[in-house]
């Protein structure tokens, strides 16, 4: 029910993720440049004096010279941390600083949190409503009932700006999505449908009244917590649950699932025994959100019942209730109408929204990735969590429903205009990087680790398995178990281990690249030390024979010599240059750059070759290519000596009648920046270049190493394409995730 998967890692692998490099996740970056002084004087004194003054004439112009209009405070007291309780303001840190991050990477939005050390409501809601003037919106996270219910009814009534509690609303409004399409599957009529509610917390209640906003009749929801039916005259409730209590006689769990058409389980682990489906009605539909074990699982309801209709709150069945796929869409919605609440049409119009994008055709991104083509109906009725229509689809419904209901300051004019903003706003690069984790996860596969002694390889391994991602193949010494156990792994013999020494595939292997190189003036033996010394050729090999689906490499051995050793076992695919490819990775875009690590004097019909390749590899990671052939010169100005072969490019692709945009030869500022490619009003580019194909690999391989450690992007890569097996070789400075990175896009294919 909640953003949590079922993702498996290590304690160690969570700690050196929040403490490598810069401590935690976020940190603050300026939006504007603060080089000179001149820009200091803009930004604080005397130049802020302005904008000061223009606020304090008129408080709305706030949100045109501040970050307000953007910035979410995700707000705690630790009282109720994810499934841990009450560990205190200071622990609830690191999951608010993580939903902050979520904010930023699914819609976005700017998010500090803020923990605050009081268990005091009174104090709470004090300090959140003296923050008013530095935020946009509130998110409360992580504070326990019955004092979330207080503190956020106070403080929407004090308060002018959005507050929202995500572990009520968010988890109320994706169930009444995953219902709204359960109802119309099950030709169900909601205002005739029974349903049971167990579980009596924040997040039941808020399920209960937004099924009732729906039109659920009042009495039509019965409510059972851990004392039994919610019924009236009960004594033991508070004020909340009291709201839904009911005039019945049941007063068991069992007794209010006879004839009901819905079950709805906010609770606990096993809370719902198989034989009680057995009572309820034909095609019953069942919600069951405990987390981070549901109170029944799928495949036992499904034994029971066949004709159920299921959703938990975890990624590994079918229809995960996850509160990702609301909080970021529905404060985008909120901020860019300057809503001061978000009421129950804005949850509802999220709900429909959510609902209707289940039932259009899957997203591309989403099928290759998942490597199916999911289709609406029973398994599935709410939209994958990663779909990157969410942007552009659930924040206009918001902003529609703030504006019709009246609590919009800023209205929009043009919904379709704003739709076309959203979509630009997020780099379809990230969904499709998340996309293909949960590909791997679906279709995994056998990748092979030829660096099985080192480190950070081992750690890489470790990630990948726990993951779920695939099985790792490791290849290394005898002593790879001991290192295993010595990184905090429980079962080190369960890892698939190839020792050159010991393996009863070498006389296999030596044959299949004795016979390879025979001719090329290698002798037996020299393909037997090969095999026996050389843990890149074993691993090769090994790929070869089909012991593996992809293999990594490259942590203990420049890139050329490693490429060198490859390309004695593996050739490249029929027809294709093998080349590298660096992904500039951020925000709001991604610059796919060719060849940064293998051909160093490229022809035009290899440069063309590469022009191809990367724009399909951009094609697979949702963008539209716009490929640039660089060069110092920009149509000639100044001509020189070493062009031939890019202008030669563009003639071969002329040819080809290739369906995606091309130009040059062109200087990188003409490329990438728009006003400096007005100065060409024949260029061919329709904006600004997201591929570029390098003159030359010194200039190519420079260029990506600068970046990488000046640039402000996320750098991702060298990917090596054009090989007849998938292989990645890695930059000798990658750590873990990198190599979890590159393993994943090996062996689901966008790196090929």
């Amino acid at each position: 029910m909640t953003e949590d998967s079922n993702v498996q890692f290590s304690e160690r692998e969570a700690l050196l993720f929040h403490s490598e490099g810069r401590p935690g996740k976020i940190e603050i970056v300026a939006s504007k440049p603060m080089a000179t002084q001149r820009d200091l004087a803009l930004a604080y004194s005397p130049g802020v004096a302005v904008p000061v003054l223009a606020i304090a004439a008129d408080p709305s112009l706030a949100y045109d010279y501040t970050a307000k209009g953007n910035l979410v405070a995700v707000i705690s007291n630790g009282t109720a941390i994810l499934g841990l309780g009450n560990l205190g303001a200071l622990a609830s840190k690191p999951v608010m600083e993580g939903k902050a991050v979520l904010f930023k990477r699914f819609a976005d939005v700017d998010a500090i949190d803020i923990e605050l050390k009081t268990e005091d409501a009174d104090r709470l809601i004090d300090a959140i409503e003296l923050m008013e003037p530095s935020f946009g919106g509130i998110n409360l996270e992580d504070i326990k009932s019955p004092e979330c219910f207080i503190i956020e009814q106070t403080l929407r009534q004090r308060m002018n700006i959005p507050v929202f509690h995500d572990d009520q609303h968010g988890t109320a409004i994706i169930c009444a999505a995953g219902l709204i399409n359960a109802l119309f599957l099950t030709g169900r009529d909601i205002k005739d449908t029974k349903v049971v509610m167990n579980g009596a917390g924040a997040a039941a209640i808020a399920c209960a009244e937004l099924i009732k906003a729906m039109g659920l009749p009042s009495d039509q929801l019965t409510m059972v917590d851990l004392g039994g039916v919610i019924y009236q005259g009960r004594a033991d409730i508070n004020q909340w649950q009291s709201a839904h209590a009911v005039a019945t006689d049941k007063r068991t769990l069992a007794e209010a699932l006879d004839g009901a058409d819905v079950f709805v389980g906010l609770s606990a682990a096993g809370a719902l025994p198989a034989e009680y489906l057995m009572k309820m009605a034909p095609k019953p539909i069942i919600f069951a959100m405990a987390n981070p074990d549901p109170e029944i699982t799928p495949p036992e309801a499904k034994a029971a019942r066949p004709d159920a209709i299921i959703a938990t709150g975890r990624s590994d069945y079918p229809n995960q209730v996850n509160n990702v796929l609301g909080f970021p869409f529905i404060f985008r919605g909120a901020l860019d109408v300057r809503a001061t609440t978000i009421n129950d049409e804005m949850k509802l119009a999220a709900a429909r929204a959510l609902a209707a994008l289940a039932r259009q055709q899957v997203a591309e991104e989403v099928a290759v990735a998942y490597g199916v083509r999911h289709t609406f109906g029973p398994d599935y009725i709410i939209p994958a969590p990663f779909d990157p229509r969410l942007m552009e689809i659930v924040p206009v419904a918001v902003a529609k429903a703030a504006m019709d209901s009246g609590v919009a300051t800023k209205p929009i004019l043009d919904l379709e205009a704003y739709r076309q903003t959203l979509k630009a706003r997020l780099n379809p690069t990230t969904s499709v990087l998340t996309l293909a984790y949960e590909g791997a996860k679906a279709h995994p596969k056998r990748v092979l680790f030829a660096e099985g002694e080192e480190e950070v390889v081992l750690r890489a391994a470790i990630a990948f398995k726990d993951g779920g991602y695939g099985t790792p193949v490791l290849v290394g010494r005898d002593d790879v178990p001991e290192r295993l156990r010595a990184l905090g792994v429980t079962d080190p013999d369960s890892y698939e281990l190839h020792n050159s020494r010991k393996s009863p595939l070498v006389p296999r292997m030596v044959d299949f690249l004795y016979e390879r190189l025979q001719r090329r003036g290698y002798l037996r033996r020299d393909c037997e030390r090969m095999i026996n010394q050389d843990r890149n050729i074993f691993g090769a090999v090994l790929l070869q024979l089909g012991e593996a689906d992809a293999m990594i490499t490259g942590i203990t051995r420049t890139y050329a010599h490693t490429m060198r050793e490859i390309r004695r076992v593996i050739d490249p695919e029929a027809g294709r240059t093998p080349f590298g490819i660096h992904l500039m990775v951020g925000q709001s875009h991604t610059v796919f750059m060719a060849d940064t690590t293998v051909n160093e004097r490229p022809t035009a019909e290899e440069l063309a070759d590469m022009a191809e390749q990367t724009a399909l590899v951009a094609k697979r990671m949702g963008h539209e290519p716009r490929v640039a052939f660089l060069s110092y010169s920009t149509f000639g100005n100044p001509s020189g000596n070493w062009i031939d072969n890019i202008r030669g490019a563009v003639q071969v692709l002329d040819g080809r009648k290739v369906s995606f945009e091309y130009e040059g030869e062109m200087a990188p500022d003409v490329a990438l920046n728009p006003k400096q490619l007005a100065n060409y009003p024949f260029a061919r580019l329709s904006g600004p270049a997201n591929v570029l194909i390098m003159p030359g690999l010194q200039s190519a391989n420079i260029s990506a190493k600068l970046l990488r450690e000046l640039g402000g992007d996320a750098v991702i890569g060298p990917m090596l394409v054009g090989m007849e097996k998938s292989v990645q070789i890695a930059p000798m400075t990658s750590t873990a995730s990198e190599l979890v990175t590159l393993a994943v896009l090996a062996a689901g294919g966008i790196a090929r």
